[in-house]
């Protein structure tokens, strides 16, 4: 497998230069996140000229992503907006040759992607979101893009079984699994027993993944449950076995470290790579 990153990088990929790219390289990072914040407008020769500086380092982006309303919102008009702006994305993954797009369902909660609301897990937002994956899926498909479903227990992509039904009823080869463990744990059991959940989700979702995040989950020493993202190695998930899964699934796919501030990265990368070299595995470059 290879590693990457998200961050590093200027947030607009026209700024991206050589030695942007020279310093992933020398942290030892083969991949890297680009974003397209306005599908709407983005600069083709900027994307190109931003896949290519990478390139010349030795960086495939290996991940787009960009900004738009939920999948799942529950105002059609919104809804429908979202399904467009992903599909322009679409477009900008396949100018930067990126290995996927990686696509959200969003939330009904209006306070952002990842808060939680009751009604992101009824049955009638689950097919408002198949509906979109399908519409989205088909520009895809004219785009020859791979999308990668980034998905989180607080949404309607709950657990490695709805995703996989979800996957399954869009019905297209386009749509795939971006392999994010740690966002299915939601409690302290499947905490305290990460082997078992990602045994889960490979069994689950193996055959569909594309690419993978990485990063590591701590509890919080507070009344009810609170669980914190942190760094690779910093707390109790068992990212050894999550790379080993991943090698034996997509031996060439890419590993992106996410969700740090660009001053923690380096520190990151060493821990990982302490981590997979313990793991008995070796990186691709």
């Amino acid at each position: 497998m290879r590693s990457g990153v998200v961050g590093l990088l200027p947030g607009d990929p026209g700024a991206i230069t050589g030695d942007d790219a020279a310093r992933l390289r020398a942290l030892g990072f083969a991949g890297a996140s680009i974003t397209v914040r306005d599908p709407d407008s983005f600069d083709d020769a900027a994307l190109v000229r931003a896949r290519t500086v990478l390139a010349d380092h030795g960086i495939r982006v290996a991940q787009a992503n960009a900004s738009y309303p939920a999948l799942v919102h529950p105002d059609e008009a919104q809804r429908a907006e979202g399904i467009r702006l992903v599909q322009r994305a679409c477009r900008a993954a396949r100018v930067l040759d990126a290995v996927f797009l990686l696509v959200r369902s969003g939330s009904v909660n209006p306070g952002g992607n990842y808060w939680p609301h009751r009604e992101n897990h009824t049955p009638e937002t689950r097919d408002r979101l198949i509906d979109s994956l399908r519409q989205v899926c088909a520009a895809a498909e004219t785009e020859g893009v791979t999308l990668g479903l980034e998905c989180h227990v607080i949404t309607t992509l709950e657990s490695p079984a709805v995703v996989r039904e979800i996957i399954e009823a869009a019905g297209s080869p386009a749509l795939r699994y971006n392999a994010d463990p740690v966002n299915f744990v939601g409690s302290f059991r499947e905490a305290y027993n990460t082997s078992a959940l990602l045994h889960h989700v490979f069994g689950e979702l193996g055959r569909y993944i594309v690419g993978a995040h990485v990063k590591d989950v701590c509890l919080g020493n507070r009344l009810i449950v609170h669980l914190d993202e942190c760094a690779p190695g910093e707390g109790i998930f068992d990212i050894a076995a999550f790379m080993q899964l991943y090698e034996r699934c997509l031996p060439d796919g890419y590993v992106l470290i996410e969700h740090l501030p660009n001053a923690k990265i380096p520190e990151a990368k060493r821990s990982l790579d302490r981590i997979v070299a313990q793991a008995g595995i070796v990186w691709r470059k």
